[in-house]
């Protein structure tokens, strides 16, 4: 299961593995005051990108599909959230104050969907045998 909550948000029992998903540390919050397992700057968007969004509720549908082609290019930053999810509960820890409209909700949607497109392992196909072809009939 994968949960967002804010930095500025109390941890919880229940948030499982927690990862902060953003370029930028949250604004007036100690290092030592955030339990986190793990910061992933990497896995936020772009510099350019977070400037463009600009946290725009207007732009929120470009800004979703620009970032899943940033994070389409660059599995190895997200690959490791979905496989502690597989595990357990995993928080991504953001800063934003829009709960619906921020890179964390952007990152859970795309992750949910990585998910169900995960490719699952396929049965081994029976090794082919070498027959003579059957004569065709004209």
């Amino acid at each position: 299961m994968i949960q967002l909550k804010r930095a500025y948000e109390a941890a919880s029992s229940t948030d499982g593995q927690r990862f902060l998903v953003e370029r930028l540390w949250p604004r007036g919050v100690r290092k030592t005051a955030l339990p986190l397992d793990a910061w992933l700057k990497d896995a936020a968007p772009s510099t350019a990108l977070r400037k463009w969004f600009g946290h725009d509720p207007a732009r929120w549908p470009e800004f979703r599909r620009r970032y899943a082609a940033e994070l389409a290019a660059h599995p190895s930053v997200w690959q490791p959230l979905l496989e502690a999810a597989r595990h357990g509960t995993v928080t991504l820890v953001y800063s934003a104050h829009d709960t619906e409209h921020n890179n964390a909700a952007a990152l859970q949607q795309f992750l949910e969907g990585a998910g169900d497109a995960a490719p699952t392992r396929a049965k081994a196909k029976p090794p082919r045998t070498s027959r003579r072809p059957k004569p065709r009939r004209h």
